[in-house]
């Protein structure tokens, strides 16, 4: 699997989402939307039901490490999924698929990550980044870091046990350690 990046320029996250809805629609600019404001990885991300979000917080089990993600959503989250909710109050998941629904009896189910997925990469190609469903997650944790410098608090975010590995993960290189020491003159 190729090694996605974070995006650091918030003006091509915005395009991102634009370009998302105009080809794709609706359902995968919230995608990528959601998972920009709650940093879960993809199937996690799918995998949330309505029943997981309880008085403006996410209670999520993650799939891959089994720890307990308690989120509180923040406006934009909310509005969304509340939208969501609005708009297909049958559904189970958050990102229900469509497909399942025309097949009669088969259960709901989310979307699936390789479609996402492709859609992610070709918005990607648009933009000239190497874009994928990490991307949502290592772009919140990207700016979180840019804005406090605080590799503790995205560390906690992203619920990573290492500085080094939350650091490479979300792209801060060499580059930008050199920038910030020019940057900061005391």
């Amino acid at each position: 699997m190729a090694e996605v990046q974070a995006v650091k320029s918030l003006d091509t996250v915005k395009l991102i989402s634009h370009l998302l809805d105009r080809h794709y629609g609706q359902q995968m600019a919230d995608i990528w939307n959601v998972g920009l404001n709650l940093a879960l990885r993809i199937s996690d991300l799918l995998s949330i039901r309505f029943s997981d979000i309880q008085d403006e917080r996410l209670l999520l089990k993650e799939g891959k490490t089994g720890k307990v993600a308690n989120i509180k959503l923040n406006q934009k989250t909310i509005e969304i999924t509340n939208r969501i909710r609005r708009q297909h109050p049958d559904h189970t998941y958050l990102f229900q698929s469509y497909r399942n629904q025309r097949a009669g009896n088969m259960p709901p189910a989310p979307l699936s990550r390789r479609y996402v997925s492709r859609a992610f990469a070709l918005i990607g190609e648009d933009v000239g980044i190497d874009l994928g469903t990490h991307s949502m997650r290592k772009t919140r944790g990207y700016h979180l870091y840019k804005s406090t410098k605080d590799i503790g608090r995205v560390m906690k975010m992203l619920r990573h046990s290492s500085e080094g590995v939350t650091l490479r993960y979300i792209g801060i290189t060499q580059e930008d350690i050199d920038k910030d020491f020019v940057d900061l003159e005391i």
